[in-house]
C-alpha cells in the first residue's frame, strides 16, 4: 500500500503537515495519534481475551450439562451479603403488665 511512496514524498507530506498544524500542534498530534494506536491494541487484545473466556465458560457449561449431578457435586455456594442484627433491647420481649385492682 505504502510501497510506492518514496523518502521524497513522505518529506513533502511532512512539510504540508507542518504547514496545516503548525511546530506548536505538531507534539499533541503525535501524542494523539499514539494514544489512538495504543487504545486500538489494548481493546482488541480486550475483545480476543473476552472471546477466550466466552469460549471456556460455554465449554465449561457443556461439561457441566453432561456429567452427572451426583453426591459428588457441589452445593451451591452461600450468599455473602447476608446481615445479621445484633439483638437489642427493643428485640427481647417487655414483661406484662398486672392489672391493678
Amino acid at each position: 500500500m505504502f510501497g510506492s511512496l518514496g523518502f521524497t514524498e513522505l518529506i513533502l507530506i511532512l512539510f504540508i503537515v507542518l504547514i496545516i498544524f503548525g511546530a506548536g500542534k505538531l507534539p499533541q498530534l503525535g501524542e494523539g495519534v499514539g494514544k489512538a494506536i495504543k487504545g486500538f491494541k489494548k481493546s482488541v487484545n480486550e475483545a480476543e481475551a473476552i472471546d477466550l473466556e466466552a469460549q471456556n465458560l460455554a465449554e465449561q457449561q457443556a461439561q457441566a450439562q453432561v456429567s452427572p449431578q451426583g453426591a459428588d457435586a457441589a452445593p451451591p455456594p452461600a450468599p455473602q451479603n447476608e446481615q445479621t442484627v445484633p439483638p437489642t433491647q427493643a428485640t427481647q420481649p417487655e414483661p406484662a403488665e398486672t392489672p391493678k385492682s
